[in-house]
């Protein structure tokens, strides 16, 4: 049964998109380049400014335009909760 739940894990992070406003930084993890710093950047950039829209992730440093020809299609920009 672990297993069965181990396997149903990894195919959402693969199959799911990540929506850069809400994802956890281990849901981060999970795209291409993506390392614990960089995620670690992500979270605290849209703690303080939020991501409108996708193409914005390149404000982060560090993050460019490979980064996001590799996971446009495995990435949303939702709601932002920033105030």
């Amino acid at each position: 049964m672990k297993f069965f739940m181990l396997i149903t894990l990894c195919a959402s992070f693969l199959f799911a998109t990540v929506d850069i406003n809400t994802a956890s930084k281990q849901e981060l993890l999970s795209l291409k380049g993506i390392g614990e710093k960089k995620a670690e950047a992500i979270i605290e950039y849209r703690n303080a400014n939020c991501f409108k829209n996708v193409d914005e992730i390149s404000h982060v440093k560090g993050i460019g335009s490979k980064f996001l020809q590799k996971n446009r299609d495995n990435i949303t920009a939702g709601e932002c909760k920033v105030k």
